[in-house]
């Protein structure tokens, strides 16, 4: 009888573990994998029933409630005892704002982090309906009318730009509503036509989320858009706040020039895109603390834009010392 060399039954014990083990581990590792999977199948149902119950917006078009072609004509916006909640049985987060703004004025809105700022913007454009008051543009209740209707006569450039997969004219002219040589002229204002043409021309690609462009251009493009809607009311939700002083710059000076006759709303990151505006609203908890040209609320005593204005230096002057 021949005895098996030295170490040759330890090897093969440890070599039966270790693939024992393997499948062990294998068969828990598919077992964690079909779990996982099973678990996103059931909130994706959780998630189609919860759809499936929120409630519709309101309707894109009102027969015989429709506002005129040329609506807004001078871009005047009444905003009366306005709250708004996000569900009936939540506080509300705008508690009775009043306020005017004249047409072609230029408007900053400032207050620290939840104050409501983003919500007066979605209001304007009815995002959220209000639990009471009323917006009305150019003496129209904005309630009464379709959301395309509305939406459709705003311009907007949003703090996060989107831009869609397709190309360069269908992100800047969805509708085909405008020439090539408008879209030329509103890219040359936007500082985008050398990008363009660089990459292709109109028909140049753009993939999901506009990520072949950068931040800046992305917010430029949001900047052509409304160039080429020509709207009355043009509202800037924090737009500045992702991009870099080049093109925060870029965009300022546009739109100081070609939307000089309309109102222009800004919702304010940098508090220096806000000290050239006709009037600044401050608000707080969802109240209007303060409405008045910008250096009347710099020399007011307790003034909460004056108290924005000096942390936001203070904040700068100390990231410049470090």
């Amino acid at each position: 009888m021949s005895l098996l060399p030295p170490g040759t039954f330890s090897s093969g014990f440890i070599g039966m573990a270790l693939s024992y083990g393997l499948s062990l581990n294998m068969s828990l590792m598919f077992s964690i994998q079909n779990q996982c999977t099973i678990a996103n199948y059931i909130i994706s149902v959780e998630r189609l029933n919860q759809y499936t119950h929120i409630p519709s917006e309101a309707p894109e078009i009102v027969e015989g409630s429709r506002p005129p072609a040329n609506w807004p004509f001078f871009g005047k916006v009444e905003i009366q005892n306005l709250q708004i909640r996000y569900r009936a049985d939540t506080p509300l987060v705008l508690r009775g704002i009043s306020c005017i703004f004249e047409g072609g004025h230029k408007i900053g809105i400032v207050g620290r982090t939840g104050s409501g700022k983003s919500t007066l913007i979605g209001a304007l454009f009815r995002l959220v309906e209000p639990a009471g008051g009323k917006i009305i543009v150019d003496g129209i209740d904005i309630s009464t009318i379709g959301l395309h209707d509305l939406r459709s006569r705003f311009g907007i450039i949003p703090q996060d730009p989107t831009l869609f997969n397709g190309t360069v004219r269908y992100n800047l002219d969805p509708l085909s509503q405008h020439s090539d040589q408008e879209i030329w002229e509103v890219l040359g204002k936007c500082q985008l036509r050398d990008a363009v043409q660089e990459k292709g021309g109109l028909d140049s690609l753009v993939v999901d989320d506009g990520s072949n462009w950068s931040m800046g251009q992305r917010q430029l493009f949001c900047l052509g858009r409304a160039l080429l809607r020509r709207s009355r009311v043009l509202v800037l939700d924090e737009a500045t706040a992702s991009i870099d002083n080049a093109t925060d710059m870029i965009l300022q000076k546009t739109i100081r020039t070609e939307f000089a006759d309309c109102t222009v709303i800004t919702v304010a990151h940098r508090i220096p895109t806000v000290m050239d505006c006709t009037m600044v609203l401050a608000i707080s908890d969802g109240q209007i603390m303060e409405y008045d040209e910008p250096m009347n609320l710099m020399k007011r005593e307790g003034s909460l834009f004056g108290q924005l204005v000096k942390e936001y230096w203070s904040h700068i002057q100390s990231a410049e010392s470090h």
